[in-house]
């Protein structure tokens, strides 16, 4: 699920931005997008053009902001716990032997002999 919403959000990340590049440039400090030379001159008005990227691109923003909400309440919800704190705590100890796995009643510690003999 949540990689389907990640493709989505990837899809309209790039329909943002091409969106905003297809955009008139009105500081003109750089000398272009001012003039009525190429690009979309033709196709629609300036008015027009203007009016459908602009809602294009607050329709693209309000998505973009409400999938990037979602998926962080999923991120948030999967998974299991990652803290010592949140996991289950360790069997107590029998009863009749301390924390050392000595006895409690005779006081004798009960240290256990390693398995694997040490090397020299």
């Amino acid at each position: 699920m949540i990689q389907i919403l990640l493709v989505v959000q990837i899809i309209v990340a790039l329909a943002l931005i091409s969106v905003v590049l297809l955009q008139r440039s009105e500081g003109g400090g750089l000398g272009i997008g001012g003039g009525s030379g190429g690009g979309m001159g033709g196709f629609m008005s300036g008015r027009a053009t203007a009016n459908l990227l602009t809602r294009v691109t607050a329709i693209l923003a309000a998505i973009f902001m409400a999938m990037s909400v979602l998926l962080a309440i999923l991120a948030g919800n999967a998974g299991t716990p990652r803290s010592i704190l949140d996991q289950p705590a360790i069997a107590p100890a029998v009863s009749g032997q301390d924390e050392t796995g000595g006895d409690a009643a005779t006081g004798a510690t009960g240290d256990v002999q390693p398995t694997v003999p040490l090397a020299n």
